[in-house]
């Protein structure tokens, strides 16, 4: 079905800044002072994640322009490596890919809206957001980028507010979470500076998000890359930025371990009228992170559902080339993560195969020796340290936490299996 109203690069880049700014800049810092507690170690943490993030989008922007259809990984993987390769990515985001941040989201979104109406009506309005968004994006890909444009707006208000208060407010803690001595030169060779670093990969998730929908922007050859790398770009300065209010407001012993940074950090700024319109924000910006994987995830799942007979059903699409059943189908998943573990441990192994899969496309877009669209710059160096640095963090995981690790790459056996009694639809 050909799609009959299509986005700008603005639009777009909404779309990847709302799936970016989420549920990671505000959870994971507690998780990473528990082995890296220098400020030197937690920029370079959240900087080395911004370059990744920005090679990724230079490599996602050349793929996208090259092949000009929706699908994202699984068109690409599939073009240049094997259907199977795509099979499989299409599989990790139909049950952790695009249906975990999801639920991550909305976990987080309970656990900041706990303190204030209470873990039950918290985890209803979580289950409300989901539901809603899947409503919204179930009509038109004009309502769609609305919807997305309203949302991130909020979302960037909200966030450029807490950074102007958190820098320029003076506060009063006694001892902040700044440390810039020279201890950060044994921290990034720990173990647990590499598994910090798949918090921070987890956070940029989303920077490839529009080369999912490259059928539903208007002139992608050219708005493509302007979406993904000036999104990129600002979503990098966002999050140091962020890091540095939370460390100047609060202590590394009050972060440690914790989810709701922010509202340790305000309140500690501005007390209980801190915390409560710091956790409500957040929860409000999160439904835009809900929004923005709601809106994408499925289109993968519609592309396979095209070519493999398993999924046929969940090819259909209404008059106005949503896929609609698609996106009911990946909002089921993402109700079942919500309820299938803790926190941490979904966000660990959803942000492992991730990782991985992200790693293969990059390595597959070398494949691509002619492109009539953009290039990404310094190919194949860039590519190059992309993979080496990703294989690097990805080991460590394996090495420090090795249950998640093996649950995520059990995920992509059960795929594989599924690949192998599967077969391809004959109907074009």
């Amino acid at each position: 079905m050909k799609i009959k109203d299509k986005i700008g690069w603005k639009t777009a880049g909404a779309l990847v800044v709302a799936n970016m700014i989420g549920t990671g800049v505000f959870t994971s810092l507690g998780f990473q002072v528990a082995d890296s507690q220098n400020t030197w170690s937690i920029i370079i943490l959240w900087l080395a994640g911004g370059v990744m993030a920005l090679i990724g989008a230079f490599v996602y922007a050349e793929l996208g322009t090259h092949f000009k259809k929706s699908g994202g990984d699984y068109i690409f993987l599939s073009r240049t490596i094997h259907p199977a390769a795509g099979y499989l990515y299409a599989w990790v985001s139909l049950t952790v890919g695009f249906s975990a941040p999801i639920a991550i989201a909305s976990m987080a979104m309970v656990q900041y809206w706990e303190p204030l109406i209470g873990v039950d009506y918290s985890t209803y309005l979580g289950i409300a957001a989901i539901l809603a968004m899947s409503a919204f994006h179930s009509f038109s890909v004009s309502q769609s980028g609305l919807v997305q444009n309203i949302l991130t707006a909020i979302k960037l208000l909200f966030v450029f507010s807490l950074i102007l208060l958190g820098l320029f407010y003076a506060g009063v803690l006694p001892e902040a979470g700044f440390d810039f001595s020279s201890s950060w030169t044994s921290e990034v060779v720990r173990p647990g500076f590499a598994v910090s670093m798949v918090f921070v990969f987890y956070a940029y998730t989303g920077w490839n998000s529009a080369a999912y929908i490259v059928e539903e922007i208007d002139r992608p050859v050219k708005s493509l890359p302007k979406a993904l790398i000036s999104a990129t770009l600002l979503v990098m300065m966002v999050y140091i930025l962020l890091q540095l209010v939370f460390l100047k407001h609060a202590s590394i012993e009050q972060l440690s371990g914790k989810v709701q940074v922010a509202t340790l950090a305000f309140g500690n700024l501005f007390g209980t009228s801190g915390i409560f319109w710091v956790s409500l924000f957040i929860g409000i910006q999160l439904v835009a992170t809900i929004s923005g994987y709601t809106w994408v995830g499925p289109r993968i799942t519609n592309a396979l559902a095209k070519e493999f007979r398993f999924w046929q059903p969940l090819a259909k699409t209404n008059a106005n080339g949503v896929p609609v059943r698609a996106i009911w189908f990946n909002t089921a998943v993402s109700l079942l993560l919500m309820f299938s573990g803790s926190f941490e441990t979904v966000l660990l192994y959803a942000g492992f195969v991730l990782q991985l899969m992200g790693t293969m496309t990059i390595g597959a877009s070398l494949l691509v020796k002619s492109n009539d669209g953009f290039r990404s710059p310094f190919k194949p160096w860039l590519q190059i340290l992309y993979i080496i640095f990703s294989l690097w963090v990805m080991a460590f995981m394996l090495y420090d936490r090795p249950k998640e690790s093996l649950l995520g790459l059990g995920i992509i056996g059960v795929g594989f299996i599924l690949y192998l009694f599967d077969r391809k639809n004959e109907l074009k």
